[in-house]
């Protein structure tokens, strides 16, 4: 264990010392989403994929766990032509601020039609595509002549300019922070959940799975990107899996999140048990990190696929009610 992991989440439970240390523990951004150009890739390759796995592509409705440091994905959702968008975070990292200036960046690279930013700019973006041109076949000219109209891009700049986390506007679009139970959304009334490398740090993964299944329309989708490396507490990019339970603890410490150590195969039971056929499962490999001998006891008995299963890309249609 390095001694530095060791002693931030050690210091966590100091009384008296967590307030002071928690801004360091959790930096004021998470990276990524401070981008205009950023965003406008994770979106558009979800909805591409969507439309190779003959999904709908034009939701209506749609919701975002942990959109991190603003609401740029859900923005360009809008910007693509959905008329609601709820966020979901455990942390309040999104400014008004950077979403108004990510707002104006990302009209331009629509307008434009510009290509998705690919793996020369976004190295970790997952899912990789065939093809990084602008999606037209999905965006076609008039849709998004009619997404791009002035008084539509005035109205989510407003929206935006509104929004609080206990607020719903016009165009419906809510920030929530936390979030802690199902019934935050209507049953049924979402088209499309998404999330960008978030899953893997949710702590009560069975009930997320649960939650978005109540609020999908039996008509709507998930589509997740999942990062199971071991984000900062390990050398190795699977390190996190060599922790005992109580080391992890200590690891861990209080702060408000971190990783909650379920491989892939866990996932897919949870999706699957929530009600869920899973349409899409890409996975990413690496065979570069600990060996199955050097992982603790609890994870010794991981599959070999699980083993070496760095990231995977899942989409998933609601099929059965598990109640």
């Amino acid at each position: 264990m390095s001694l530095t992991v060791y002693l931030k989440g050690l210091a966590t439970y100091i009384p008296g010392l967590y307030p002071e240390i928690a801004s360091v523990l959790r930096p004021p951004r998470t990276g990524g989403t401070d981008s205009a150009r950023y965003c406008y890739s994770v979106w558009l390759r979800h909805l591409v994929m969507a439309s190779l796995n003959g999904l709908p592509t034009e939701p209506n409705s749609v919701a975002e766990l942990g959109p991190g440091d603003s609401l740029g994905t859900g923005i360009a959702a809008l910007l693509s032509g959905a008329n609601a968008y709820y966020a979901f975070d455990v942390v309040p990292y999104a400014t008004n601020e950077r979403n108004l200036k990510i707002i104006e960046q990302l009209v331009e690279l629509f307008r434009s039609r510009a290509p998705i930013p690919a793996d020369s700019e976004f190295p970790s973006v997952r899912p990789r595509l065939a093809s990084y041109q602008f999606p037209s076949q999905i965006l076609s000219q008039s849709r998004l002549s009619r997404s791009l109209n002035i008084r539509r891009v005035n109205a989510i700049r407003n929206a935006v300019r509104n929004i609080s986390s206990k607020h719903s506007n016009d165009l419906q679009i809510a920030y929530r922070v936390p979030w802690d139970e199902a019934d935050v959304i209507k049953p049924h009334s979402i088209d499309l959940v998404y999330s960008q490398a978030v899953l893997e740090h949710v702590d009560d993964l069975e009930r997320t799975y649960r939650a978005l299944f109540q609020w999908l329309k039996p008509t709507g989708y998930m589509s997740h990107t999942i990062d199971f490396r071991s984000h900062g507490t390990a050398a190795e990019w699977n390190g996190h899996w060599s922790y005992s339970e109580l080391q992890w603890k200590v690891v861990h410490g209080r702060r408000t999140w971190l990783l909650n150590r379920h491989p892939h195969s866990t996932h897919l039971k949870l999706a699957k048990q929530a009600g869920f056929r899973i349409l899409c499962d890409l996975r990413d490999e690496d065979t570069t990190g600990l060996k199955r001998m050097r992982l603790a006891r609890s994870f010794q008995g991981m599959s070999e696929e699980d083993v070496i299963t760095a990231g995977a890309f899942l989409q998933a249609i609601p099929e059965t009610d598990p109640s």
